[in-house]
């Protein structure tokens, strides 16, 4: 026997025991007056949400003689589409807003045997239990809450020879809709208790809170989240979140993806000595995010955040769908878990930071440690103790009791050894032994203290070439790079570009309190056609000349940036052989032309004779010393080269 069949008969029985007549020719309970009122009240909002999804059923089936029902969890009828259409072409079956549908009032029917059987369900002719609906093809299907509860039921009914699977479908879809309505709108009402509760206690706290929904859109912000963002709060409610945080990324997809809070910490420029501290913590219903609730603080710099682990940007952050780029986020995920070291290899300005931050919050550390130094801006005799510590006496003012380097702080996380081809050699050879050992030696110390430390380093130099310079030990490369990742420059991956400026004109402008400006046309292909051999940073800096120039240019980029070479270079070589190398009595500017013209042939073939590079480089340097006051930082800059390049090379020339 079909499941059917046996379901048929079963409520047969049922009607039967409860004592239904089959030659009945109406429901056995029908609602009228005050109690009926009732009913269509508790049932209100099931009736409006249902009514615009009944019309585009009935539109479908509207030339076909069919009537559309709506009940309640008990089968009592509340609305009724296409009665006085179609109940006399059906044989006037005396269906009424009020009447009950269910088993025990009319017997066996598509309503109330849905109810009872919690499934949809077609009934036709004599399958129904009373004679009367023995003309009648009916098709129904249960609806339920977000609890998974019948709370009514939609039913399409017709002549019994309209019979068609098609008509059950239609039902099953309307039911679906009418859910997924009743969805949105508890979804909508779960944002609105937690706004109506923030409204009563949200400007009573010491932090800024926000409400954003699913899409992004923020539903209420408080009194001190208004403050924090120095923007007016009109201005804010209903806005994209990131209008006010353009770098914040995908973080309903983070919550999706991660069952803890996300924290984010980033600066912004009206508030320059603080960070703003953000923790999203998801709102669920049904096991899926709905929204947010955004907490905002300030975190004085310097300050030490026992909950923040360093890393702030994940692959979220990352602009851009190049394939170039796509390709590196892509290795990058497959490879964040590993304990083996990396080095991200690309041009200045390219991210690489960034992207190592991505790596260390997208890995199992991502709750440690992620510890960023950079090896270039720390002079060669203070680099060991920071990255591997000291014990208390070693030095003159040093810390009491010692203190730790960074690998005995990243331990159990990340540490991000930026510019390593900066490292000085030997600071070399002791990280070699680290990353080897797995243990690190305090400076003053013969303690080994094991660490669990995953390196990654990063630099913008060919570390190939440095080590046949001799400026890289070979042994230190190998260990490095056993995950060699290549960032593209920015030239590379020109399809990014347009993402990029409208990234940085939205970030820009929201950081200058400025409305987002119209850049001329031929202005904007231009940004699209240069190369950007600064990469990102030169971009970012330059659509922020923009923002604050309200969608011009101080200066013209691409001219700019070759004319000023050309000066700089030519301004650079007249300075050290004029001035710093040369009798100035040889040299003499030929201000006609722009050439420098031969003024003493002899003393000209003399000086290009004995000149050599190395001799250039010492006198160089020794000037660039001279004329900054042995300011060795401004020396540095003066030279375009780093500090602790410039100590080397001291030290190379003693």
């Amino acid at each position: 026997m079909e499941n059917k069949e046996l379901l048929i008969e079963n409520s047969h029985k049922r009607s039967e025991s409860y004592g239904v007549e089959k030659n009945s020719d109406h429901s056995n309970k029908i609602l009228t007056g005050e109690e009926l009122e009732n009913i269509l009240t508790i049932n209100k909002e099931l009736i409006e949400v249902s009514k615009i999804y009944i019309d585009m059923v009935f539109s479908a089936v509207m030339d076909n003689e069919f009537i559309i029902v709506l009940t309640d969890k008990n089968g009592c009828i509340l609305y009724i589409k296409g009665a006085e259409e179609n109940n006399s072409k059906l044989g006037g079956n005396n269906l009424e807003v009020g009447a009950y549908m269910d088993e025990q009032n009319i017997g066996t029917n598509a309503m109330g045997t849905a109810i009872k059987e919690d499934r949809c369900i077609q009934i036709t002719a004599t399958e129904h239990y009373i004679k009367r609906f023995h003309n009648l093809t009916c098709s129904a299907a249960p609806i339920h809450n977000t609890k998974g509860e019948i709370i009514g039921t939609l039913n399409l009914t017709g002549r019994r020879d309209m019979k068609h699977p098609h008509t059950l479908g239609l039902v099953v879809f309307g039911v679906k809709a009418i859910e997924n309505e009743l969805d949105k709108k508890g979804i909508r009402d779960i944002l609105n208790q937690t706004y109506n509760y923030m409204e009563s206690v949200i400007d009573n706290v010491d932090k800024g809170i926000m409400i954003v929904n699913k899409e992004y859109k923020v539903i209420n912000i408080n009194k001190l989240g208004v403050e924090i963002f120095n923007i007016d709060k009109d201005l804010i409610i209903s806005q994209d979140i990131h209008y006010i945080l353009p770098d914040l990324g995908n973080v309903i997809e983070e919550l999706e993806n991660h069952n803890d809070d996300i924290i984010k910490e980033l600066k912004l420029k009206h508030t320059s000595r603080h960070k703003i501290r953000l923790v999203f913590k998801g709102l669920k219903h049904k096991e899926n995010i709905i929204g947010m609730v955004v907490t905002i603080s300030y975190e004085k710099e310097g300050k030490d955040n026992k909950n923040a682990t360093g890393a702030f940007f994940t692959f979220n952050d990352i602009i851009g769908d190049s394939a170039a780029i796509v390709n590196v986020i892509t290795n990058c995920k497959v490879i964040a878990n590993s304990p083996s070291t990396v080095l991200i290899q690309g041009e200045s300005g390219t991210g690489k930071e960034i992207l190592a931050q991505a790596m260390h919050n997208y890995s199992v550390r991502r709750r440690n440690k992620f510890v960023a130094i950079n090896c270039g801006a720390i002079p060669a005799n203070i680099i060991e103790s920071e990255l591997f510590g000291y014990e208390d006496g070693t030095f003159t003012g040093g810390k009491r009791g010692g203190n730790p380097g960074k690998f005995e702080i990243a331990s159990g996380g990340t540490l991000f050894l930026d510019e390593i081809g900066e490292m000085p050699i030997d600071a070399q050879v002791k990280l070699l032994r680290v990353l080897q050992n797995g243990r690190v030696t305090r400076l003053g110390g013969s303690r080994e203290i094991p660490i669990d430390v995953r390196v990654i380093a990063a630099t913008n130099k060919n570390l190939k070439r440095e080590v046949q310079k001799g400026n890289f030990r070979e042994d230190l490369y190998y260990r490095l790079c056993v995950i060699p990742i290549t960032l593209p420059p920015l030239r590379e991956r020109k399809g990014d570009v347009k993402m990029l400026i409208d990234f940085f004109l939205r970030i820009k402008s929201f950081q200058l309190n400025k409305s987002i400006p119209e850049i001329d046309k031929s202005l904007y292909n231009k940004l699209l056609d240069y190369d950007w051999p600064g990469n990102i940073r030169e971009l970012e800096n330059y659509i922020e000349n923009i923002v604050n120039l309200d969608g011009r240019s101080s200066f013209n980029l691409w001219e700019f940036e070759d004319n000023q070479s050309f000066e700089t270079d030519k301004t650079y070589d007249r300075k050290i052989l004029k001035d710093g190398f040369l009798n100035k009595e040889i040299w003499e500017d030929d201000q006609t032309n722009g050439l420098l013209k031969n003024v003493n042939t002899e003393k000209t073939e003399y000086m290009v004779n004995t000149l050599n590079l190395e001799e250039l480089e010492m006198k160089a340097i020794h000037e660039a010393v001279r004329i900054n006051d042995h300011n060795m930082t401004k020396a540095a800059k003066t030279l375009g080269i780093s500090r602790n390049t410039l100590y080397l090379k001291l030290k190379k020339h003693k």
